[in-house]
């Protein structure tokens, strides 16, 4: 197969980037490095580009090793034709490849195949060539009356059941039947009689039928549910006309013909029994298949605005793990996100130690300077909010007269945090420290810099999705370590005080190779510069290429070792310097002036042919010598601090207010608005082109509150 040809074709590329991109993979090196570092290589095809390459090229790759299994298991049972080799060779996609192979596959004993075993398959020959003869179906059966065939009736039976297996294994009729299928069928599902749905969470599919083209995912996985818990029955049905024209477009019936009727039989035998079954596994497979690429899809843009979240530096922040019976978990930790304290408050049911709880925290705040106020967003979430709103309005009263800072609060998200607390790393990280009291450190540090402490977590753990546990499980893992991949690079990572769960994530680093940097940076002191990397055992020339643009050596021998300016890059970026008579000492707005002065004086692609180098290099030079070691996050909008909390009696019907987006779906958006129970921004509300990702602040007005459902409904404002 051609790969280049493929991959051009479906991903609407030029087929020189592919064959760059191929070559650069098999090379060894990382999608994040090609992205970055080699784009003049790929005329700068970004990472998704980039992962789609890779992607398609293991399918393809994939689907070659399947056709040569194919091929050969039909050579062996010599029924490999010239065309049928050709037809084989042509097949551009798994199901095609498997159609033509159908016939072909070995199978469990059948009723097909135990006609065949009684010698009726002339007779079934006799059936699909409609043929024309004087004599009558008794006369023609006679012949093949056997021990084992004792009636005319058996002999036509069987060689029915032969054709019906041949018309259901025909690679055409099942294509055309399958094409009809995903088209014009019905997808029904119906409530099992027995089933026990207390919630009614699947309410709207007891009597659902609507066509399969007009399916939507979140129904699709919805009902895939359901019908796991037993509570649905799910059927696909294919109107008659469509797959009769299917069979028909290749099984001629004969009017004229005596054996007309066997086939017509055999046709509605194999309809009902074989083909019609087989295209319900089908249409159920393939629907599901795109609406779990669906749903990782949005799963992974959800993790990547959360891993995204500007980091909000400078805090000594108060972390609690909310709970009831067991109490809540409190963890100070500095604004470096070194622990200073611990304790365990009981202000909920059945406790009831709401006082003693308000004194202990006001205690905290008083002894570390606490300026902020993080809640975990599970059990008993909201209650603990209704705490720290009390907390802060007694610290502001206490405050007015001694000028005290304003402490404000943050719901976070503690999916993982359990799973991280019960961690190795956690135990080496906080090895003196209680497993209930380590996710309180966790959703501490979460506001301080979230993408370092999710790292700490398996991406599968964190709850920003819909149906992550009803999904393909190893796909979804590819992806979202990919996400992680993706913005860790992105954002670069501080090599003296990373973790080692932060640098796996740096390209052509890994769980070994990190464990080696942080014991490296223990035993002989901070790395002084980005080459001194290549000093810790093990990371040789590969590792150190495709990693050291991603590691930022902040204050070290070399200025340029804190920007993301590859190391092989440095005489490029020494030349634009000197051309333009800066140093990295120099103020950025007077390194700003100076370079456009130079461009100026030389347009770009002058100075990148001047230098030896390509305009897309060139350009993220120059953009890192005006802004070096740019953080991307800091351009997005920060969290929402509040330091008051609503009921959901309080709101009223046209009420504004401002929200933090914390998770998107496939029918809106859930809008954190300071109240117990997040509120739904319905996609019909939201305005053509905005695409939300979680973490966005946006103006919200009510528009419905059920206190007694608990539901918000919420609509845009401009």
């Amino acid at each position: 197969m051609d790969y280049v040809k493929n991959i051009t074709r479906q991903l609407q590329i030029r087929a020189d980037q592919a064959v760059a991109s191929i070559e650069l993979l098999e090379a060894g090196n990382t999608i994040p490095f090609i992205a970055r570092y080699r784009k003049e290589a790929t005329q700068n095809l970004d990472e998704e580009q980039l992962r789609q390459i890779s992607e398609l090229l293991e399918k393809l790759r994939s689907l070659d090793e399947r056709r040569q299994t194919v091929l050969k298991t039909i050579e062996e049972q010599g029924k490999l034709t010239p065309d049928l080799y050709a037809q084989i060779e042509a097949a551009q996609t798994l199901t095609a490849l498997e159609d033509l192979y159908q016939p072909y596959k070995p199978k469990r004993r059948t009723r097909a195949s135990i006609a065949r075993e009684r010698g009726l398959q002339p007779l079934a020959d006799s059936i699909l060539r409609q043929a024309h003869t004087m004599q009558s179906l008794e006369q023609l059966a006679l012949p093949y009356l056997n021990d084992e065939v004792s009636s005319v009736e058996e002999a036509w039976s069987g060689a029915r059941d032969i054709v019906a297996e041949v018309i259901s294994d025909h690679p055409e009729v099942r294509r055309l039947t399958r094409e009809k299928a995903m088209q014009w069928g019905l997808l029904r599902s119906q409530k099992v009689d027995i089933a026990v749905d207390e919630k009614q969470i699947y309410a709207l599919y007891y009597e659902f039928e609507l066509r399969v083209d007009r399916l939507r995912h979140h129904q699709v996985l919805a009902i895939n549910r359901g019908e796991a818990e037993k509570v649905l029955h799910v059927s696909v049905f294919v109107p008659e006309r469509d797959w009769q024209y299917a069979v028909e477009n290749v099984f001629h019936l004969d009017r004229h013909s005596s054996l007309a009727g066997q086939l017509k039989e055999a046709i509605a035998d194999a309809a009902e029994r074989l083909l019609l079954p087989a295209i319900e596994r089908d249409v159920r497979r393939l629907l599901t298949e795109k609406a779990e690429a669906h749903a990782i899809g949005v799963f992974a843009e959800n993790l990547r605005a959360l891993l995204s979240q500007p980091p909000l530096a400078g805090h000594t922040v108060l972390g609690i793990d909310p709970g009831f019976r067991t109490g809540c978990k409190v963890a100070v930790v500095d604004p470096t996100g070194k622990l200073l304290d611990i304790d365990t408050i009981y202000p909920h049911e059945p406790h009831k130690k709401w006082d003693a709880a308000l004194k202990t925290l006001a205690a905290l705040v008083a002894r570390h300077a606490v300026t902020l106020v993080t809640i975990g967003n599970g059990t008993a979430s909201r209650e603990t909010e209704q705490l720290a709103s009390e907390l802060i309005r007694q610290l502001e009263v206490a405050g007015s007269a001694q000028g005290d800072p304003t402490v404000k609060y943050l719901i976070v998200n503690e999916a993982g945090a359990s799973v991280y607390s019960a961690s190795p790393l956690a135990r080496s990280e906080l090895p003196d420290l209680d497993v209930s009291l380590r996710g309180a450190a966790s959703i501490a540090r979460r506001a301080q810099d979230p993408l370092a402490e999710l790292v700490k977590i398996d991406p599968k753990s964190i709850g920003v999705g819909m149906y992550q546990h009803d999904v393909d499980q190893k796909q979804l893992g590819m992806a979202l370590q990919g996400v992680v991949e993706s913005v860790v690079n992105q954002v670069g990572v501080d090599i003296n005080t990373a973790s080692p769960a932060l640098l796996t994530y740096v390209a052509g680093v890994g769980p070994k190779l990190a464990e080696k940097v942080v014991l490296h940076r223990e035993q002989q002191g901070p790395f002084p510069s980005r080459l001194a990397l290549r000093q810790v055992p093990g990371l040789g020339p590969k590792a150190f290429e495709q990693a050291a643009g991603f590691l930022r050596v902040r204050q070290g021998e070399n200025p340029l070792d804190a920007s993301a300016i590859h190391p092989e890059s440095y005489p490029i970026a020494q030349n634009v310097m000197e051309k333009a008579a800066i140093t990295m000492g120099t103020p950025p707005p007077e390194r700003k002036s100076a370079l456009e002065a130079l461009l100026e004086r030389q347009p770009l692609e002058n100075l990148a042919a001047d230098l030896g180098t390509g305009v897309l290099t060139l350009s993220d030079i120059l953009e890192q010598l005006v802004r070096p070691g740019r953080d991307p996050r800091q351009d997005l909008p920060a969290p929402v601090l509040r330091s008051d909390v609503l009921k959901m009696e309080d709101l009223t019907v046209g009420m504004r207010l401002k929200g933090t987006v914390r998770n998107v779906v496939d029918f809106g958006a859930f809008v954190d608005i300071g109240v117990k129970q997040d509120g739904l921004l319905h996609r019909s509300q939201i305005p053509p082109g905005v695409a939300l990702k979680v973490g966005d602040v946006v103006d919200v007005a009510i528009q419905k509150v059920e206190v007694e459902r608990g539901r918000i409904g919420l609509g845009w404002t401009h």
